[in-house]
């Protein structure tokens, strides 16, 4: 999660692009370095700010100044209980706060609707409820939503037995009203099985990735797999990467043209240079793989997005951070290159299962398999006097038919001390441009940077 200050002036930027204004929020006289905060979104013009202070729970309004307007308590999250997780589903004109707590041996997930003042509509909606035998540190579920926002997805795995994962599913409708739940054993045909990677489309089918490594080391076999809605099974579509290994997976829901793309970088020997990227993209209707193929990256390419690296080294440090998809068929890959470094040793890819530094692995009886734990838990990856880099930015463009269109690099150099909260960059697509924008210190002074890529037909075009 980013830090406040870098949310909310992107916030701002977007109301007040044409005008190159920026405006800040001050900090709230009970704001202090032990908070957490998560942003909701705006409602009603309003923007509402979800803040855990001292155990105490409050929705602080803040208007299109960014004046605060409003400091509201949520005085039905009892303050004594353990909070382990926020998440928001924002609405036009009220937003969902699904929470989760653990009161002595049972985790709540609860849900509570609240509008652009911070106040509760209702009463509130127990979702679901785990009985534990330990203290939670993570969350215990996972919600997810899908693109139109006319479904939401709670769920929960129990990998207890890892030859039998243990997936509970529950599907809500927009008016939070349980549309079916499901409990459905998943088997793990070997040790390094995992699962990741959910999505939900429009219609409430639930898409992730079940995948096998060798320790650290890549993805050597996967599966696609779909649940859908009204059913109570699985559907897997093995993936034919049998001469190759991938990277950390990626899923997105195309629900216009009614697809789901699955991409990876990957390599073509085990612990070997990215050479590309790899595609899958399967029809929703009547689920036939429509393309699977890999690109490999040109020298040129590797030239301008390489940093310090070799040319065949050149994507190493780099991550897949955005898909977006296009309604002629197209997408666009954004990736970024991710690294950290200290007195002792050097992080890469390979320092992490699955790739990623977002990623965690499932170490609890319950696990909500999301990369990166929101900031109610420690990072697992926080080590002493570590310096985080996030450098240049690779934007790829490719057909319906995964062929390239084009390729650029946005070039930039960031770093920080002990968190990797003030480095890397926030996508903002306002429908008619795409923005990459993100914080660079210039002459000892912090600005924001905004590359926006005209959308048009394909994108094309830049500005600064």
């Amino acid at each position: 999660m980013k830090s406040l200050f870098l949310l909310l002036t992107i916030i701002c930027f977007s109301l007040l692009s044409n005008a190159q204004k920026i405006i800040y929020s001050l900090p709230a006289k009970d704001d202090t370095r032990r908070m957490n905060f998560e942003i909701a979104g705006k409602i009603n013009g309003n923007f509402l700010i979800y803040k855990n202070i001292r155990n105490k729970n409050l929705i602080s309004v803040l208007d299109v100044d960014m004046k605060e307007i409003a400091s509201v308590d949520q005085d039905y999250v009892l303050d004594n209980d353990r909070m382990i997780n926020v998440d928001f589903f924002v609405y036009q004109d009220f937003c969902y706060m699904v929470y989760q707590y653990q009161k002595k041996n049972v985790v709540y997930c609860m849900a509570s609707k609240i509008d652009g003042m911070g106040n509760k509509i209702g009463d509130v909606i127990e979702m679901d409820t785990t009985h534990l035998n330990f203290a939670a540190n993570n969350k215990i579920y996972t919600v997810i939503s899908s693109e139109d926002k006319s479904k939401l997805c709670v769920f929960k795995i129990n990998n207890r037995n890892r030859k039998v994962f243990v997936m509970t599913t529950l599907l809500f409708d927009e008016k939070l009203s349980l549309q079916k739940k499901n409990v459905i054993s998943i088997p793990m045909d070997e040790r390094n099985d995992n699962l990741g990677e959910y999505n939900l489309d429009n219609d409430g089918n639930l898409v992730f990735a079940k995948f096998h490594t060798n320790s650290n080391e890549n993805i050597s076999k996967a599966q696609f797999v779909i649940k859908n809605a009204m059913e109570d099974s699985l559907m897997f579509r093995e993936l034919n990467i049998e001469k190759i290994w991938l990277d950390e997976l990626h899923i997105k829901v195309d629900n216009y043209n009614k697809r789901y793309f699955f991409t990876a970088y990957y390599m073509g020997e085990r612990r070997g240079n990215i050479e590309g990227l790899y595609f899958f993209v399967m029809d929703k209707n009547d689920k036939s793989a429509i393309v699977e193929k890999t690109v490999a990256f040109g020298d040129e390419f590797r030239k301008e997005a390489r940093g310090d690296a070799s040319v065949k080294m050149a994507f190493n440090d780099y991550f897949i951070r955005d898909v977006i998809t296009r309604r002629d068929g197209g997408f666009i890959i954004g990736s970024e290159s991710y690294y950290t470094t200290s007195r002792f040793n050097n992080w890469n890819r390979w320092n992490y299962l699955y790739g990623s530094p977002y990623s965690n692995s499932l170490d609890n009886w319950y696990s909500s398999p999301y990369y990166r734990n929101s900031w109610w838990s420690n990072r697992s990856n926080s080590n002493q006097a570590t310096r985080y880099h996030a450098d240049n930015i690779a934007i790829m463009s490719f057909n319906s038919k995964g062929e390239p269109e084009w390729n650029t690099v946005i070039g930039k150099s960031q770093f920080d001390d002990e968190t990797d909260d003030k480095v890397s960059y926030q996508l903002m697509n306002t429908g008619d441009q795409l923005h990459f924008l993100f914080n660079q210190m210039e002459r000892r002074t912090m600005l924001l940077n905004d590359y926006g890529f005209y959308q048009m037909e394909n994108f094309q075009g830049t500005q600064r």
